[in-house]
């Protein structure tokens, strides 16, 4: 049975051919272009008496296909199993099975117009050779895509610094990354280049240390200095307790002494931390008595040096 089929389409086939090879030559005269088009008019009617059925079928298949994946994909991706993976895996995965699931579509729409298999897989490996090879950076993007979610060196809301880009991370996908930087400005980094770079990940702790450096006269007493800072960081309840706030004297510069304030808090109220410190501890100073030199420079005038007139 499966023999007389195929006999029967290539019967069809050749006979289509031979219809086809008719066509090649443009009529020069009317009475050519009368016939002309009866063959033109005969091979489309045997092209839709051999190939009208199976081409509805497999448009049917690829927008019923088409249909069943999209409702398949957002119950997948509302399901408890998937709702607890990590957002940015969730994402990339969801993305790669679609794209999958709708080639298998496509490849069961040709095979049902009559395209051998044999030639269908020939043709995806050409066609994957010759992709490949153009487009050699979007395949390095998506290895870079699978590294960060085989690694974690970040998540979906991390604040992390790559090269010259910083942002709020905003979403992982199958060939770039989206930050979002503090001014609400959208990034889209190659996963490749992101992958590949130097990277910090500012949130990826719960904890960060606030370094700040401010500086007082050689006139004030070191110990009062050092114990406002202290005081500024104990009335700041986001400031931690554990571990301690460090103040000390740092350096000796040519017009004060510079002192050092280190203040552990939660990496989310880091930027409210440091400007609060900034301006709580102007404000303590002033209280305190404590003075904040400007720059100066002592000028002494050689004995006997003439006068300027």
């Amino acid at each position: 049975m499966n023999q007389a089929v195929t006999n029967a389409a290539e019967t069809t086939t050749e006979v289509l051919s031979e219809e086809l090879s008719r066509l090649t030559e443009l009529p020069t005269s009317a009475e050519e272009a009368g016939t002309y088009m009866k063959n033109l008019v005969s091979l489309l009617q045997e092209f839709a008496v051999t190939y009208g059925g199976r081409l509805v079928i497999a448009i049917l298949i690829l927008l019923a296909g088409f249909k069943v994946i999209h409702i398949l994909s957002r119950r997948v991706e509302n399901a408890k199993l998937v709702t607890r993976t990590d957002p940015s895996a969730r994402g990339f995965f969801l993305g790669v099975l679609g794209g999958a699931a709708k080639a298998i579509v496509g490849i069961t729409a040709l095979a049902v117009m009559g395209v051998p298999m044999s030639s269908i897989v020939a043709v995806i490996g050409s066609c994957g050779l010759a992709i490949g090879l153009a487009l050699q950076g979007s395949l390095a993007n998506i290895a870079g895509g699978f590294i960060l979610l085989v690694f974690k060196p970040f998540a979906v809301g991390d604040y992390v610094q790559s090269g010259s880009h910083e942002g709020t991370v905003e979403e992982i996908g199958i060939f770039y990354t989206k930050l979002i930087t503090i001014d609400n400005k959208q990034i889209t980094v190659p996963n490749a280049e992101i992958s590949n770079a130097v990277l910090v990940n500012f949130t990826g702790r719960e904890k960060r240390r606030v370094d700040l450096f401010f500086t007082a006269s050689y006139g004030d007493d070191v110990a009062l200095v050092e114990k406002t800072l202290l005081s500024v960081c104990e009335k700041n309840p986001k400031i931690l307790k554990d571990p301690a706030p460090f103040a000390r004297l740092w350096a000796h510069r040519d017009s004060a002494l510079e002192y050092c304030l280190r203040a552990w808090c939660a990496s989310a109220d880091y930027w409210e931390v440091y400007f609060d410190l900034q301006r709580d501890v102007k404000l303590a100073f002033d209280e305190a008595g404590v003075t904040i030199p400007f720059p100066q420079l002592d000028v002494h005038a050689a004995p006997g040096a003439p006068e300027e007139s």
